[in-house]
């Protein structure tokens, strides 16, 4: 039966987002199904339940608030990011990396984590530190790299236990598997378990503050521009998303845990998204795709 207009326009414009292409098949989703290996992490692994997850479109929102406590990372961003000009652009970007470095074949990983670092090498400035002198930056060191996975990691692994399913392993081997990606990106001795992910991010504590560019990120985090169809159901994400937060953090981002329900209606929200999207994204089809060849070829050996 064919969808209602409205419910097909709704779909191509959340799929616009989060990929670039109305029909959620761009050019780097379609290269999914090229290929001559499983990639890094492969069918069964607490990776690929996580991220192929409807909560990891939380996790963003919350990875990005974390993201901006850190002085360097905020200078980077509001230096060098388009995100207010071209808010989709950076969004699908990061998808694009995520998405790749989970499903694709290990060519393909290494190459979308090597243009990124490469990207990083121009990414530098300088920021007035704490004590008021100027602190230089670069996207590409390692105090970054490592703040950058680690926000990312514990964002996907808490929404994941908050809204999704079990993880084949628990949280330690996702914190184990994803590490692979912190290695791919350049970041020496990535955590492997939960509690190594909470000490690392808990190290940071010194250096995170809040000022009037983390106030400026956090507002437009708050009510990006993505229109009148998405905008309403983003906002009740981004209340899932603050809510998740751990208390110290949420308090350090000089936010408030939503008074109303909000991971129950983010849960409901999410509910509507995965019916809407359906029950397999376009990128594990054109991974499945890559899976099945490859099965083929094995069996006619």
């Amino acid at each position: 039966m064919a969808r209602p207009a409205a419910v097909t326009r709704m779909r191509a414009r959340v799929l616009t987002i989060f990929s670039g292409d109305p029909n959620g098949q761009p050019a780097w989703v379609r290269a999914l199904a090229e290929g001559d290996d499983e990639g890094f992490f492969g069918p069964g692994s607490a990776v690929w339940e996580v991220h192929n997850g409807i909560p990891t479109v939380v996790a963003g929102i919350r990875a990005l608030l974390m993201q901006t406590l850190h002085p360097g990372a905020m200078a980077g961003v509001h230096d060098h990011s388009r995100y207010r000009e071209d808010p989709l652009g950076r969004l699908s970007g990061t998808v694009r990396w995520v998405l790749t470095t989970t499903f694709a074949d290990r060519r393909h990983a290494r190459a979308v984590c090597e243009r990124i670092t490469e990207m990083h090498e121009k990414v530098r400035g300088e920021y007035q530190g704490s004590d008021g002198e100027r602190a230089s930056y670069s996207a590409a060191d390692a105090d970054l790299i490592g703040w950058v996975h680690c926000v990312f990691a514990d964002a996907f692994l808490g929404c994941h236990e908050t809204w999704g399913g079990p993880i084949p392993g628990g949280a330690d081997a996702y914190v184990d598997e994803w590490a692979i990606a912190g290695e791919l990106m350049g970041m020496a001795e990535p955590p492997r378990t939960r509690a190594q992910l909470h000490a690392a991010i808990a190290a940071y504590r010194p250096v995170l503050r809040r000022d009037e560019r983390v106030d400026a990120a956090v507002n437009w985090l708050r009510r990006p521009p993505l229109g009148p169809g998405a905008g309403p159901v983003y906002r009740i994400f981004f209340a899932g998303a603050v809510a998740s937060l751990p208390t110290e953090y949420r308090r350090l981002l000089g936010l408030r845990r939503p008074w109303w329900p909000a991971i129950t209606a983010t849960r409901l929200g999410l509910a509507v998204m995965r019916r809407l999207l359906g029950t397999e994204s376009s990128s594990m089809a054109f991974t499945r795709q890559r899976l099945e060849r490859l099965e083929r070829a094995e069996a006619e050996r």
